[in-house]
């Protein structure tokens, strides 16, 4: 039962995950730049996270100085580079191309997992890993064709992937030392920080003056943000990284979802072909 919880934890959090381009797709509608908006998700999940823990247990902040590169990985090598490369990689390449290359991460993870910590790769976690891929292919368009990729573009998709996935490395080392609430906190003050460094731009944040835009800079940071990493952390404890990457990839057929139901985007045979191999994968790694 408790694996099966910390299955939905991670399941949960590849949801909210999913939702992110609800938030994202009005903020820059409303003349909010990419980069700024790195900067209100990192920045903003640190603010809600230091109020709540502030108020609930305050046992979170106490770290040792010698793990702070944990969370120096997992912040600013994961969260905050994953977030300039994938948003840099949309304006450079298609959506789609963008979204595949994506999720080359839980290969990352898989292959890391088993260099580092032994993992074995057993053909239930192989198979699940192709179905997976072949389901955000399906899910993101790669296969309608009109696809348009740069060696930048892929540079950063490739990439993207690769520090996407390296939250569940840095995030199992720390989690050899620290409970999950305290390694999501500190994943933020490093996140938040990096984003200060590089995506600080008062003039563009104007925009969020407005009663709207607040709004959804808001449930950008508590529904897209803040919750999804204090799920899948809390599942990554139980969980081996691999498994917990692939079961994460529930993200694209939310995304879908959220578009078809948001945006009036289609509802095409290949989303539904996609939802079905991203839920076959999950079945195979129960």
């Amino acid at each position: 039962m408790k694996k099966y919880l910390s299955y939905l934890y991670i399941l949960s959090a590849g949801s909210l995950w999913g939702l992110i381009g609800l938030f994202n797709r009005n903020l820059t509608a409303g003349g909010l730049p990419a980069t700024s908006i790195v900067l209100v998700r990192n920045l903003g999940g640190l603010a809600v996270l230091t109020l709540v823990f502030l108020l609930t247990d305050r046992s979170v902040f106490r770290v040792s100085p010698r793990h702070l590169p944990y969370f120096f990985g997992t912040g600013v090598i994961s969260v905050l580079f994953f977030t300039l490369c994938y948003f840099t990689s949309q304006q450079v390449s298609s959506l789609a191309v963008a979204a595949i290359l994506l999720y080359t991460a839980p290969t990352f993870v898989v292959v890391l997992s088993a260099l580092l910590w032994k993992d074995k790769i057993t053909k239930k976690k192989l198979a699940a890993l192709v179905i997976t891929f072949l389901g955000c292919s399906f899910v993101s368009g790669v296969w309608g064709g009109g696809l348009t990729v740069t060696p930048l573009g892929f540079a950063l998709g490739i990439g993207s992937g690769f520090f996407y996935g390296l939250y569940s490395i840095f995030g199992r080392y720390a989690l050899e030392h620290y409970k999950p609430f305290t390694v999501t906190f500190y994943t933020f003050v490093f996140a938040g920080a990096g984003a200060l460094v590089v995506s600080f731009h008062p003039q563009e944040l104007a925009v969020l003056g407005s009663p709207r835009m607040a709004l959804l800079a808001v449930g950008l940071v508590v529904v897209s943000t803040v919750l999804p990493y204090l799920l899948y952390t809390r599942g990554l404890a139980e969980v081996d990284s691999g498994k917990a990457s692939i079961l994460a990839s529930i993200e694209p057929v939310v995304a879908a979802i959220v578009g078809i139901l948001a945006f009036g985007e289609p509802m095409s045979p290949m989303v539904l072909l996609g939802l079905g191999c991203i839920l076959a994968s999950v079945y195979i790694l129960k």
